[in-house]
C-alpha cells in the first residue's frame, strides 16, 4: 500500500514539474506584433442613453459637444398623477382607503443613444 501511495506522489510531481516548462517562440519575434497594432488603431467610442420627459429636450446642448444620435426613441409616458374620489359621497381627507390615483397628464419619452 506504501508503494502505490509513493508512486502516485511521485508522479504528480512529476506532472507539476513538467507544467512549469517555459515556451519561448524564436520563429514569431515581437517585431511583427507591435507592427500590426500600429498598422490598425482602434480609437474608444464613447456610448452614453439619456432620456429627457414631459416635454423636456436638452439635447441640443449635447450636439453641439459634439455627441451624435445614433438611436431615437419615443414612449408614452404619464407625467403627473391625480387623486379622485372612489365613490360620489367618499370624503378623500378622512377615509383615505377612497382614494384612487389615476394619471393626470400624459406626455412623450425620449431616449436617445448617443455616440462621440
Amino acid at each position: 500500500m506504501n508503494i502505490i501511495k509513493y508512486f502516485s506522489q511521485i508522479i504528480l510531481i512529476a506532472v507539476f514539474l513538467s507544467s512549469c516548462r517555459t515556451s519561448i517562440n524564436k520563429d514569431y519575434p515581437l517585431q511583427n506584433l507591435e507592427k500590426n497594432i500600429k498598422e490598425s488603431p482602434n480609437p474608444e467610442k464613447k456610448r452614453m442613453e439619456i432620456n429627457f420627459s414631459c416635454g423636456e429636450d436638452g439635447i441640443s446642448e449635447y450636439l453641439d459637444d459634439g455627441w451624435k444620435i445614433l438611436k431615437e426613441d419615443i414612449q408614452e409616458k404619464i407625467c403627473t398623477w391625480k387623486s379622485v374620489p372612489a365613490t360620489k359621497d367618499c370624503n378623500m381627507e378622512k377615509d383615505k382607503g377612497c382614494k384612487i390615483t389615476k394619471p393626470d397628464k400624459i406626455g412623450e419619452e425620449k431616449i436617445y443613444l448617443l455616440e462621440k
